[in-house]
């Protein structure tokens, strides 16, 4: 039986073939557009998480912030950390594996006569290890090194391309302001940051050699702390926060005069962010599916009417009413159920075209694709049920009459 009423379903639609089409698009759009968005959705998730974890993990950043100055609510620059505050931290947690301090400046780098603006960064042969920044040509320097005070370069990738541009620069000197500095390596490439700037672009120094030939001072202006363990990140962010309080001498109930950042927190943040904002988009891509509902119930009116004389000659002879309401009902979700095949197939093409050009990783979820068809059918049901049970509660007398 329920063949037989498919069958009939089917050739009721090829008769009014151009308005079926036009009703199941609204079905295809709104399905096509949820998929497309929660998609893509992901697809930035997966790459802002990634790009944020590519800093590090486990990382705690140590920055100093701001202090008031009495009176007044003026605030000034807090006082630079120093290398008993990263001693101190070293010694002291056992929950911390490694510690980088560093220092930066904007200098300009001079290779021959090409000359580029770039960050230098001086650190400690563990700034590799705990930013897990690999050197992929030559090597990175040695603690020997850094303790010495010999001025070694570490390019970026982008730095070593505008100085040098295909040709080999390990082993080559350049200048860095009026300081001569032989390159020993090159770190690997790890792309755009999350917040827009080029991570290739930089150099990092020994930063003994840093503070006495290019900055002229001791200050540390950030410390980077990797935790010795995922699950005690928290729990070394705050001894740490307390060891620093106690050698910045903040007494209780004052504000810290510098921040801690937890990679896993931002990380936290940003996906919790990213899954709102998709949530939120394709919660309006779905209303999309309402209008293509309505579209439905509407037809299906159309039908009813259309088609009163047919229904009341299959009642007189028999038919029972929920023959004539699952007749009405399987054409409904017919063209629903067609629209989401068309719809997902319309979404996953849009997902991989806007991956492409958005250059965002495609995130292929199966379950997405099984909600949106179970909905779209859900939707058939929903918007046809009220016009099939219209045509099944016609009367047979009236219905034979209807001209």
């Amino acid at each position: 039986m329920f063949g037989s009423t498919f069958l009939i379903a089917l050739r009721q639609l090829r008769r009014n073939l151009m308005r079926s089409i036009l009703t199941v698009l609204g079905i295809v759009i709104g399905i096509g557009a949820v998929i497309a968005i929660v998609t893509l959705g992901s697809g930035a998730t997966m790459k802002v998480t990634s790009e944020i974890s590519s800093l590090g993990r486990n990382l705690l950043i140590v920055m100093r912030g701001v202090r008031e100055r009495s009176p007044g609510p003026v605030s000034a620059v807090a006082p630079a950390f120093d290398a008993a505050d990263v001693d101190a931290i070293r010694r002291e947690l056992a929950d911390i594996s490694a510690v980088a301090p560093t220092a930066s400046r904007r200098l300009v780098a001079i290779a021959g006569n090409v000359n580029w603006t770039t960050n230098v960064i001086g650190a400690t042969p563990d700034y590799f290890t705990v930013r897990e920044w690999p050197v992929t040509q030559g090597r990175a320097f040695t603690e020997a090194e850094e303790k010495s005070g010999r001025l070694l370069c570490v390019l970026g990738r982008t730095t070593a391309d505008e100085l040098f541009g295909g040709q080999e620069p390990v082993g080559v000197k350049i200048r860095l302001g009026r300081q001569s500095c032989e390159v020993v390596g090159i770190l690997a490439t790890k792309g755009q940051s999350t917040f827009g700037g080029d991570q290739d672009d930089l150099i990092i120094v020994p930063l003994k050699a840093f503070q006495r030939r290019l900055a002229g001072n001791t200050d540390i202006d950030i410390i980077y702390a990797s935790a010795s363990a995922p699950e005690i990140t928290a729990e070394a962010r705050r001894n740490l926060e307390l060891l620093l309080r106690e050698r910045r001498q903040i007494h209780k109930g004052e504000e810290d005069d510098f921040t801690i950042r937890d990679i896993k927190e931002i990380t936290a943040v940003v996906e919790r962010t990213t899954r709102t904002m998709t949530t939120f988009l394709g919660a309006v891509a779905a209303v999309s599916l309402l209008v293509g509902g309505i579209g439905i119930m509407n037809i299906m009116l159309v039908s009813v009417t259309e088609r009163t004389r047919e229904i009341g000659i299959r009642l007189a002879i028999g038919a029972e009413q929920r023959d004539i309401l699952l007749q009405f009902l399987v054409e409904a979700v017919v063209v629903s159920a067609l629209g989401g095949v068309f719809g997902i197939a319309l979404g996953v093409v849009g997902s991989l075209i806007g991956a492409h050009f958005l250059n965002l990783p495609f995130v292929f979820e199966p379950a997405i694709i099984i909600i949106a068809f179970a909905f779209s059918s859900l939707v058939g049901i929903v918007f046809g049920y009220f016009p099939a049970r219209r045509a099944a509660h016609l009367d047979p007398i009236e219905a034979l009459r209807y001209e």
